[in-house]
């Protein structure tokens, strides 16, 4: 089943969006550094959406999450002329959010009463499903199972399977932005394969 998240195209429909214009994409990141506050507003607009979602994976927490989606703009622009390129700014961008999540977690401010699950409309996105309403239903309610599973991994899991499955980084990558081995990366991914595995077979005997 993590298969299915991995190849889910609504999953990277945005992305493909942006990405589609990289070239745009760098203009604006050199006019940001050059101090253009509009250039970087239009960097916040394109990305937002993707770091949010990443955020709220993460978090499981939308008041948190959208803390953390702000914070992270605060420390690109502040850090802006730190990118050099090297990678997509995409890639840069998610990884200070990472960043800020788990600084969030270590602070203790994630401590929250209550725990909102991260809505499946957050990140899908309705040109890649059928407008049939039986095929509509269909891969809602299967992308609310993923979605609930995803939100009961442990965080450990749940963040290396967020950042390889959904937003489609390597081992190197995510343990990198993690701070933890690659050894480890893939621990963690193979465990949350098999809780996955369990809650998603579940789900899916429950609603036949």
């Amino acid at each position: 089943m993590l298969s299915n998240v991995r190849h889910d195209r609504s999953f990277r429909s945005r992305e493909s969006a942006v990405s589609t214009d990289s070239g745009g994409v760098e203009v604006l990141v050199r006019a940001a550094q050059s101090g253009d506050v509009k250039a970087f507003e239009r960097l916040y607009r394109l990305h937002c959406s993707r770091v949010l979602g990443l955020c709220l994976r993460m978090m499981r927490q939308r008041d948190a999450a959208e803390d953390c989606v702000q914070q992270t703009f605060i420390n690109a622009w502040r850090n802006l002329n730190r990118f050099e390129a090297r990678s997509a700014f995409s890639t840069w961008l998610h990884g200070i959010a990472v960043n800020v999540v788990l600084s969030y977690r270590r602070s203790g401010r994630s401590l929250f009463s209550g725990d909102e699950g991260v809505s499946s409309n957050d990140e899908n996105d309705s040109s890649d499903v059928s407008t049939e309403p039986e095929a509509r239903n269909h891969d809602a309610g299967a992308m609310m199972d993923i979605e609930h599973a995803l939100s009961a991994l442990p965080d450990g899991a749940r963040y290396v399977v967020v950042l390889q499955a959904i937003y489609g980084y390597s081992h190197e990558e995510v343990a990198g932005m993690l701070g933890i081995a690659v050894g480890t990366c893939k621990a963690q991914l193979h465990r949350a394969r098999v809780i996955l595995r369990n809650k998603l077979d579940i789900a899916g005997h429950g609603n036949e």
